[in-house]
Formats: structure tokens, sequence, C-alpha cells
């Protein structure tokens, strides 16, 4: 499970080092969006064997990146084959049509595609049709390749993609948890986890293949079309596999252990590899190199079942690793002393791995767009049995504070002494709270027997807001507890503040995400679900939050610390009851009443005030470029770190190393 980043909420001073005073982070802005570069200072001190093993586990994720492209929307890797041929190659296009074209296949790479990665809607091109065609035969005049199918002329390859590129109400929405009445949720998404599925053909199915597999149903029967290798993606997994044999050698043995494990799950497809593979990984504690590549996390599913493939791979940062180390060591005094039915508490949690890490590659779900804590894996039974691993992204926080402007507290902070207190604390505070959502939130707590260790079965779409809400509520409530002062996280006489900052920080947040869903009245996205429905439940079940009114602009104030701590583990507890019982009528209920919809009016003005400060929604990352060094025969000797401070030339690189791979 993911922890995203609270645009306008700062990052963790603690969690960065000094960077040279000229560093460029914000490279550009397009759109509602911030481009920043990703550094990974510490890669030049690694030892050759762990460079290289990041070398080739680099390798590995760039080959799969078009997997996601692919599971995100059937049409997107034409549509990027058709953009990218347009902007390498400019000559004769109008320069204000060109310039359209540019912006718009920015935001595509930004997004993996054309649906907004926050809201879930689709994005469309701003010139015309014309316009659009004419620089397309100009690209070809200039000797662009188009993805022309047999017997097909650029003309009617561009008639075919015309609605993807300019109808927003062709396929709107890529994953709608919450589809207009009487639709249906898999229908209504436009991803292509599903093919003429719905949920009603799915009573009584039983998947064998849940994670990795395409569901499609042909002459009126379900096929599970499987991602292994030779089947479905056969040839990027193929490619995928390649890369990470040529890894082993270089590798730990608990971490060779884990990567062969992993081969054999791309090999078979199976789902008893796929658990000896997240068995191997999760036992891998130490290594100081790793990597997290699969089918993983469900958030693209309308059901919350199928995953989608990401990569990441890094190297720990000794140097930043304390806190959520310490955290972790305390998990089973943190179990024990949740606000939830003992029904529901693990005995004697184990298992718990943490560190704070540097991120060297990125792709698929987990990038340009990235998360800033992880913890994995997903399976509940192995959690409960073997535990899990989390990991906070340090130097993606320290992208995000470097590039990130001050204007957002100000503009929203009741008082000059709340922005204060916001510009002291809130970034500290940002980290003990993601380091305890990953390690004790995600990490915590079991459900009954009877949901076999799958709650995402019985929650179906509503599994993932529940789950991110309960990772926030344990970090809210455990902050103010005294056993943090006791541990060293934080000191005595500074934890009052602290824990006003963050709950004003998060109350704020729950108005200020507004501006990310410009289109329409209701929230897609998991993370935004979990912390309107927080902070909304607040309001009506507490004294905690007032909703204040001044000069025309509305605020979210946080008053009482006290009431709020206390509403949190009143919630806390029925979320949780909730996931341990697979109560899906009671998840409904929750996120119908408190999560989903909002005042568009109240949209409205908060779009207006970040618009007036130019303020970005969200955030796409370039990551580092690796070269390795040979030798006459082909043996590495050194792998060089560059940046590239461009996110046309990366992800052109990106494509051009993958694309061959696509049959």
């Amino acid at each position: 499970m993911y922890a995203t980043k609270l645009m306008g909420h700062a990052t963790p001073a603690a969690a960065t080092t000094a960077a040279p005073a000229d560093r460029n982070y914000l490279l550009e802005r397009v759109g509602e969006a911030a481009v920043v570069q990703v550094y990974a200072d510490g890669f030049r001190d690694l030892p050759l064997r762990e460079k290289t093993l990041v070398w080739h586990l680099g390798q590995a994720a760039i080959a799969g990146r078009d997997i996601f492209y692919d599971q995100r929307y059937a049409h997107n890797l034409e549509m990027r084959d058709v953009l990218e041929a347009i902007i390498t190659h400019p000559s004769g296009i109008d320069s204000s049509t060109f310039d359209e074209i540019e912006r718009y296949t920015k935001l595509f790479w930004i997004n993996t595609g054309a649906f907004n990665n926050l809201t879930a809607r689709k994005f469309v091109l701003a010139c015309t049709p014309d316009a659009f065609v004419a620089a397309a035969a100009a690209a070809a005049r200039a000797g662009a390749r188009f993805p022309l199918r047999p017997g097909e002329t650029l003309d009617a390859l561009l008639a075919r993609l015309r609605p993807m590129f300019f109808d927003a109400d062709d396929d709107p929405t890529v994953t709608s948890k919450t589809p207009r009445a009487g639709k249906d949720i898999l229908t209504a998404s436009a991803n292509n986890l599903y093919v003429g599925v719905t949920m009603e053909d799915l009573e009584g199915f039983r998947e064998a293949h849940p994670l990795n597999s395409r569901l499609v149903k042909r002459n009126g029967r379900l096929v599970e079309e499987v991602y292994r290798v030779g089947g479905r993606y056969g040839t990027q997994i193929a490619a995928i596999v390649q890369h990470l044999e040529a890894a082993i050698p270089f590798a730990t043995e608990p971490m060779a252990k884990a990567l062969r494990a992993l081969i054999r799950f791309y090999q078979t497809g199976e789902e008893a590899d796929r658990q000896a593979y997240d068995i191997a990984w999760v036992q891998d504690k130490a290594s100081p190199v790793d990597t997290i590549n699969g089918f993983v996390e469900v958030y693209l599913d309308a059901r919350s079942i199928k995953g989608a493939w990401e990569a990441l791979v890094f190297y720990v940062n000794r140097e930043k690793t304390s806190q959520i180390q310490t955290i972790a060591r305390q998990a089973q005094w943190f179990e024990d002393h949740m606000p939830w039915d003992a029904t529901y508490r693990k005995e004697g949690a184990h298992g718990v791995t943490a560190n704070a890490i540097d991120i060297v590659v990125e792709t698929g779900e987990s990038g340009p767009i990235t998360p800033v804590g992880i913890n994995l894996p997903n399976d509940q039974a192995i959690r409960e049995r073997f535990g899990s691993k989390s990991v906070s992204l340090s130097n993606v926080s320290e992208a995000y504070d470097k590039s990130t402007l001050p204007e957002f507290r100000n503009e929203f902070s009741w008082t000059p002494e709340e922005a204060e207190r916001s510009r002291k604390w809130s970034a500290f505070a940002s980290e003990l709270t993601t380091n305890m959502h990953e390690v004790i939130g995600h990490g915590s707590g079991k459900v009954n027997d009877g949901l076999k260790g799958s709650p995402q079965a019985a929650l179906k779409e509503q599994f993932s807001a529940i789950e991110e809400s309960r990772a926030d509520l344990v970090a809210l409530y455990f902050l103010p507890d005294p056993k943090l002062v006791e541990l060293g996280l934080l000191a005595e006489e500074d934890q009052e503040e602290i824990v006003r900052t963050e709950y004003e920080g998060y109350t704020r947040n729950a108005l200020v995400q507004l501006r990310r869903v410009r289109e329409g009245t209701h929230i897609e996205e998991d993370h935004m679900r979990n912390r309107q429905m927080i902070v909304c439940w607040l309001m009506a079940h507490t004294t905690a939050i007032d909703v204040r009114t001044r000069g025309g602009k509305t605020y979210y104030v946080m008053t009482d610390p006290q009431a709020f701590r206390d509403g949190v583990g009143r919630l806390l507890a029925e979320v949780q009851r909730i996931k341990g019982e697979g109560d899906y009528d009671a998840a409904l209920a929750l996120f119908e009443t408190y999560g989903v919809h909002f005042d568009p009016a109240l949209r409205d003005e908060v779009v207006a005030r970040v618009d007036h400060l130019h303020l970005p929604s969200y955030s796409g990352f370039v990551m580092p470029r690796l070269d390795a060094i040979r030798d006459a025969s082909g043996e590495i000797l050194d792998v060089a770190i560059s940046y590239p401070l461009d996110l046309a030339a990366q992800m052109l690189e990106y494509s051009a190393a993958s694309r061959h791979l696509r049959v």
C-alpha cells in the first residue's frame, strides 16, 4: 500500500540533507503539474557490486514500463506512439499547434496516459482535430513513423484514435468506483483490466489468478489472460526476467532467493508462486539494495483485486533510517494499544522491516507520479504470518520539499500563528506520520478467519480507501502518545505543538485537495477519499473542526486537538471493524456519506485561490539516469549517474528502450 504526498503539506526537513544551493529541483510547470528532478546523492558511494545490481534492476524496471501503459488504457500505447512521432519531428508544424501537442504529451507521460492520476478523469487535446491531422502529416513528411495497422493509412489511424484524443465523454473515467446510477463499476471504468465483463458476470466465478490476469468475456465465458512468460505481456515479462537473472550474481543471498522466486512467479503466473515470492521478499531484511517489481497495487481496479504493474529500484539510506526503524521495533507495543477491539489485534507482531530509501528508478504505477511511502506485501495472510516491509522514499520527499512553494500554508491557514507552526513543524510531523502510516498503520491488525486473508474480496471497490483511512488514522491517533517521547522520536516540550501542526495540516488538506478535482462533484482517488472522509466525519461527530469564512474565503480550522484525537480513536475502531469483518455495507455508507461527494461551489473557490497563486496540483518526477561503463569484453567497470533535468528526454529514452518488446 502507498502513502501519497499531501501537496502543500511540507515534507520532512529532518529527512533531508544539505543539497547544493544551485541545484535545480522544479524543472517546469505543465498545466496543473509540476515536473521535479529526483537526486540520489548516495549512489556514487555504493560499491561497484551494488551499483551493478542497481543497473540490472533498473533495466528490468524500464523493460516492463509499457505493461502499465496498456493496463491503464487499451489505446495508450498507440496514442503515445503518435504523440512521440509528432513531437520528435517538429519541422513544418504550426507553432501553436505544436505547443499544445507538446503540453498534452507531457501530461500524458506524467499521468501514464490520457487520464488524470488523481481524479481518474480523461483529459483531451485543446487544438482542433484538423490541426492535429496536419501536424501528423507534417511529421510524416519529416520522416516520423506511426503505429499503422496492416493496410491502414495515417488518416485512418488518426480517425480511429480521434475520440481518444478529443472526446472527453468517450471513456471518461479510468477507474469508476462511484458510477452513475445503474452503471456497472467495471464497464464504467476505461482501464484494460476487464473486457466485456460486469460485476454480475463475476458472481460465483473463482479467479485462479486474481492479481495477475486480465478477465475477458469470450463466447459467453470468462477467460483469464494470465500475465506471465508466454502469456499476456509475455515479451515484456521475458525481458524483465532476463534482467533479473543478470542481477542475481550481484545480490545478497536473501535477495537472490527473492529474485529467483519472482522469476519463478513470472514464468508460471501461479498464485502459489506469487505467495512464495512475497514471503521470500519480506524475509530479506538487510539487503542494502532492493527492488519492488511486479503486479502489486490494486488502486487501478474498481474491484481492488487486479494488480497494476510497477517497478522501483532503491538503496537504503542509512543516515535517514533511524526513525522508521525505531517505530518498527515497537510494532507489538503499538498493536497492544490500538483503540480497536482486541479481536483484531495481532499477537506476536514480528517481521516488520523498515528503512528510509533513496529511489534510483521508478516506472509503471510508481512513476513518474510516485508515492512517498510503501508497505508491502498486500497479502493480508502473509502480513499476519511473516510481517511486512515499509520504506520511506527519502529523496522523493526531499524533492517535494525543495520544489514546493510556501504559499499553500499561508493561503489556507486561519491565523498567522497556524501558518508559522506549519513552517516550523509540518516537515517533521509529515515525516513522522508517514512512517507511522506505513509501519504501524498498514502493518497492523488482523481480520476474521472467515475472510480467508482477503478482505479485498468482501470490501470490493471500498477496500483501498478503507485501508488507507486505517493507516492514516493509526498515525494520527498515536502522534500525541507519550510513547513517542519515550522512544526519542520527538521532544516532550515540542509534542503538543507538533500534534497541533499535524492536525491543522491534515484538516486543511481536505479542503485544499479539492483543487485536484476540477470537474464533477465526487472523488475517485482512494487516498483523497480517505482524507475527506476522516475530516468530514470529525466535523460531523466531534467539536474538533470549525468551518469558517472570511473575505469570501472558506477555511477548515482545527480547534481542539484532544477532541480530534478522541474522534480519530472512535473512527479507527470502526474502520478496523469494517476491515476485520469485511463489512461492505458499512464501508459503502461511510464513504458515500463523508468521503466521496463535495460541494462544487466550494471546489471552484479553492481552484480560484490556488490558480491565483499559480500553485500546482501534483508533481511528476524525472529519475536519475544510469550509464554502464564497460570494458572491451562488455564487463561493467562502473555505473555513472547523471540527472537529465528534462522530462521529455527521459520519457523518449524509456520509450525507445521498450518499444521493441511490444508484439
